[in-house]
């Protein structure tokens, strides 16, 4: 009863929420970017409709189980089809296949389509952490750095266990950014639920993707896929700032940025806690 219910409050709730998993929370995390938005509306779509389908199957069910008793009907029906229904049942399913068609193809436009970006970042996947590049600017220099979790033992308070890195992504408010996803190791993928961001990260291969995200704040994600012994221990963590936060960060990042042709990956091990 209560998980029904659960399910028909879906899209009421589904608001309620932050850059973090809750407790005791009823469906996505808030959506934070117009990829999220548009996952949001399908989902809730589908939602109303499998329902329905399933209510209607239901009560026939209970109907056909009612009116066609054994005790009422002793003697069954001896009818083999009935042209109407047949069409009936064929037709409406393929209705309700055109109604999930259209949005669905929007989803795939939507995360495809990337119009004017304001700015690239390039992600890389390791075991077990995660580096970040930034375009080089007019003096030929970049910003690299890599992300790793925070052991338990040396978090702050307010910190989250397992979600905070030492250095979080960093993207301006309100503006659109490309990500370009890949690996040096083995295959990763790099997933912000509240953003709608879920795409591999594999060796070899650079996978493109981009989010808009218009509410500054600490947002949370992490490798989704299986990538060895520390899987668990490789969060994404991005931070969103005004624009003038972020031209500040980003010109201290440039006065020691390396030139790119001299950047290198720091591989250092990987401590957990």
């Amino acid at each position: 009863m209560f998980k029904l219910l659960g399910l028909l409050l879906f899209p009421f709730f589904n608001g309620f929420g932050s850059g973090i998993p809750k407790p005791w929370q009823i469906g996505f995390q808030e959506a934070r970017s117009p990829l999220m938005h548009v996952i949001n509306d399908v989902h809730n779509l589908l939602l109303y409709i499998i329902f329905t389908i399933a209510l209607v199957v239901v009560l026939l069910l209970g109907y056909a189980i009612y009116k066609f008793r054994a005790s009422k009907n002793p003697v069954p029906e001896t009818f083999t089809h009935h042209t109407a229904l047949e069409i009936a049942w064929t037709v409406i399913p393929v209705l309700i296949l055109v109604v999930i068609l259209i949005p669905s193809m929007k989803i795939l436009y939507v995360f495809d389509k990337i119009e004017n970006p304001d700015m690239t970042i390039k992600v890389i996947g390791h075991q077990w952490y995660w580096s970040y590049e930034y375009p080089h600017d007019e003096e030929a220099k970049t910003i690299a750095f890599d992300s790793y979790m925070i052991p338990t033992k040396d978090l702050k308070p307010g910190q989250l266990r397992l979600l905070d890195v030492d250095k979080p992504l960093i993207i301006p408010q309100g503006k659109t950014v490309r990500v370009l996803v890949t690996s040096q190791d083995v295959i990763h993928s790099f997933a912000v639920p509240s953003f709608g961001i879920k795409i591999d990260s594999i060796p070899g291969r650079t996978n493109e993707t981009w989010m808009r995200v218009d509410k500054p704040g600490m947002y949370y994600g992490q490798c989704s896929e299986l990538c060895g012994k520390d899987h668990g221990f490789m969060p994404i963590a991005v931070k969103v700032v005004p624009q003038s936060e972020y031209d500040a960060w980003h010109a201290s990042q440039i006065e020691q940025a390396t030139p790119v042709t001299d950047v290198t990956t720091d591989t250092k091990e990987n401590k957990n806690g």
